[in-house]
């Protein structure tokens, strides 16, 4: 499984104006049909775009990732719909050029954390879903579907003539682009880490946003575990409720979770490799995953955790450990050395299933039939 674009552009392109014009899409089209033309007969698993919605919020609305620009609210949309184009375009050149020789299958990856309603409320309830549809829809439905949501179009079209706009600052799609873009994923994949609360609440006109946009308010519940992730929160049923919207909102696709895991902070000595949080992290969402599969028929094909080692995460640098493998990047050899969480999930893989809870105090949360374990083990095979 190898991922096209992980938010690396090259600066030749950022200097035309980066994913804000259009033509980007046709550049990545072309370096697209190079790595199938070089690489397709020993890749079968292509992902175009890693987190779209990264891509243009961090990099161009709040400038927080490259190319860090602020435009809040002003080119965000804009960039997103580009993203969508440069999608469609790589997946019909390889349906097209490569498909019928190689082999293969070609997808997305987009991030779908889960929104829980903060109350029983209808009004919640509906925050939830502009929630979802906002985050996960905004590239799911054009490609399973044919258009963006049409909650969100509705709300930035509201949001947009508070403003003083006269037209909204959601891009809108042709025939020609829906046809394109419509259908375009073999497989989706996801990208779960946490969950969040979300509550209705109105915003005001300025300031102009995304967030702002969709009329919420999130938060999180206190008794949800920390990390040292300001950012995520360890929520493991709320990985199942994701993968079932995925199922209901789009029938139910071939889902590979490309992406699952929780860091800590480097604070040296032995402590740093005793990740047993890590292995009731990886367990508990695994199993979820499990659930979803034989109880809820969700399609889901593989599961691959964030991340065989500690790498540099972006804003946050060498800070933030993701990995089963420690690296020292203080030492130019960069040694590795295994974690604890790496004995749990080598047994999981080593014995295609589940093994016994390593903590009986936690065995009710983490039990599932063995039988199912053992008929459905297949399902955390390896994908490379």
């Amino acid at each position: 499984m190898v991922t096209l674009y992980h938010w690396d552009l090259p600066q030749t392109l950022e200097d035309m104006g980066g994913w804000e014009n259009d033509i980007v899409a046709v550049y990545f089209n072309d370096f697209a049909d190079l790595c199938f033309k070089t690489f397709g007969e020993k890749v079968k698993m292509w992902i175009t775009l890693n987190e779209p919605l990264i891509s243009a919020r961090l990099g161009y609305e709040n400038g927080i990732h490259a190319p860090g620009k602020q435009n809040q609210g002003s080119s965000i949309y804009r960039v997103g719909h580009n993203l969508l184009k440069a999608h469609s375009k790589a997946w019909h050149t390889y349906d097209t050029k490569y498909r019928s020789s190689q082999q293969g299958v070609i997808g997305i990856t987009l991030i779908v954390f889960w929104g829980e309603p903060a109350s029983d409320s209808e009004g919640d309830k509906a925050a939830a879903d502009r929630y979802m549809q906002f985050q996960t829809g905004w590239f799911a439905h054009p490609i399973f579907i044919g258009d963006y949501p049409d909650v969100m179009k509705q709300q930035v079209m509201k949001k947009s003539r508070s403003q003083g706009l006269t037209s909204s600052r959601l891009p809108s799609f042709n025939e020609e682009e829906i046809r394109l873009i419509r259908g375009t994923a073999d497989f989706l994949g996801i990208n779960y880490y946490t969950s969040e609360m979300v509550a209705s609440k109105e915003s005001p006109p300025q300031p102009v946003g995304y967030f702002e946009d969709q009329d919420i308010e999130t938060s999180w519940d206190e008794s949800w575990p920390t990390c040292d992730v300001p950012w995520l929160r360890p929520v493991p049923w709320g990985i199942r409720k994701a993968l079932n919207w995925v199922k209901e909102q789009y029938g139910n696709p071939p889902m590979y979770i490309t992406e699952n895991g929780i860091a800590e902070k480097d604070t040296g000595g032995e402590a740093i490799l005793a990740d047993t949080w890590r292995s009731k992290y990886l367990t508990a969402h695994i199993n979820e995953v499990l659930k979803a599969y034989v109880i809820d028929d969700v399609d889901v094909n593989g599961y691959t955790a964030w991340s065989l080692m500690d790498d540099f995460e972006w804003d946050s640098g060498y800070a933030l450990r993701f990995g089963f493998y420690h690296v020292d990047f203080n030492d130019g050899r960069r040694p590795r050395t295994p974690k604890h969480s790496i004995n749990t999930f080598t047994d999981i893989i080593a014995k295609n299933g589940f093994v016994k809870p390593y903590d009986n105090r936690d065995a009710s949360r983490f039990s599932v039939l063995w039988a199912l374990f053992k008929k459905f083990s297949y399902l955390f095979q390896r994908s490379d």
